[in-house]
């Protein structure tokens, strides 16, 4: 949909889902149809939270191989994680573990984050919590996802981060890991030996940030947008920015600026855009309060509702 006028919402979002050129896309559609019923009705699923700096950054899409270090930058916000190490418990020797990367860590992070949030405390008891996380989002957890699951995990465990932002006029800098301690073990299948924190720490930077820095997200939109790290991103950065917009003033985003926040890894504008148009259509299916306008200029941002009704932020104090 190309055009100048802006209209509420992006009227291709649901129907150029619904085009079956597979039976298999149809049937995504519907379950991505039937997820934004739920986010949209009157019974709300668990709320999950992400650091406003990831709502404007993001980790690798897909994983950078031997590459050990991860920047993005977004207006005031700037993200830099530096893949970490960890003691292998049999050897003794540090091994090192990669960048996380894809859709995984960023749902682990908001599982991770919301558990933190609502014990209102740093360390987090995910063995039990994340299994049952991983059955809530219809992910296999004795397949190759859980497998997967582990890895990120223990990569996102390992990994140093640096954020940065501006607030108030001042530059704020956290240079810490998301999580501060964590407890490794290795299954005894030699074939599935993959790294697996039971517990972790938040570590107190981070937590801190993340106490006055929350925003709130449906769990059942991120279900269905498991399978898309793109989509995931998208969906957290219109939470964040869509209820600041001025309802006077719509705010536009220029295509090169959303390829440049979305899409760094496609050469050519003109490859990036149907992308980007479609998993666009996937995220307005999950939060239909969003009021944007695509067309031959960029995305026109509207002021519009969190997609947790009445909630903007998180503010959790220790007593």
């Amino acid at each position: 949909m190309d055009k100048n006028e802006h209209s509420p919402t992006p009227q291709f979002a649901v129907d150029d889902m619904l085009k079956p050129v597979r039976s298999t896309r149809a049937e995504r559609a519907m379950r991505l149809l039937d997820a934004g019923d739920l986010v949209n009705g009157a019974e709300p699923g668990p709320v999950l939270y992400a650091h406003t700096v990831f709502c404007q950054t993001g980790l690798p899409y897909r994983n950078p191989g031997n590459i050990r270090e991860w920047e993005r930058v977004n207006g005031v916000a700037r993200l830099k994680v530096l893949a970490g190490e960890a003691m292998h418990p049999r050897s003794g020797q540090f091994v090192q573990l990669g960048l996380p990367f894809g859709s995984k860590p960023r749902l682990i992070l908001a599982h991770l984050n919301g558990e933190a949030l609502r014990q209102q405390s740093p360390e987090v008891e995910i063995d039990n919590s994340l299994t049952a996380f991983v059955k809530r989002l219809h992910l296999d957890p004795g397949g190759r996802t859980i497998g997967s699951i582990k890895d990120q995990l223990a990569r996102l465990s390992a990994s140093s981060i640096r954020l940065g932002y501006v607030r108030d006029g001042r530059a704020v800098t956290i240079n810490s890991q998301i999580v501060s301690a964590f407890d490794l073990w290795f299954p005894k299948i030699e074939g599935q030996r993959v790294l697996w924190p039971s517990t972790v720490r938040l570590s107190a930077d981070y937590f801190d940030s993340l106490m006055r820095h929350a925003v709130p997200l449906h769990e059942t939109a991120l279900a269905a947008l498991s399978g898309n790290a793109m989509a995931l991103d998208i969906y957290a950065w219109l939470a964040q920015r869509l209820h600041r917009v001025d309802p006077a003033r719509p705010a536009l985003v220029p295509w090169p600026a959303l390829q440049a926040q979305f899409g760094w890894h496609y050469d050519r504008l003109t490859n990036f855009r149907p992308v980007f148009r479609k998993t666009l259509g996937m995220v307005i299916s999950q939060y239909r309060a969003a009021r944007v306008d695509l067309d031959s200029r960029g995305l026109m941002l509207l002021h519009s509702p969190t997609p947790v009704k009445g909630r903007t932020a998180i503010m959790v104090r220790k007593d």
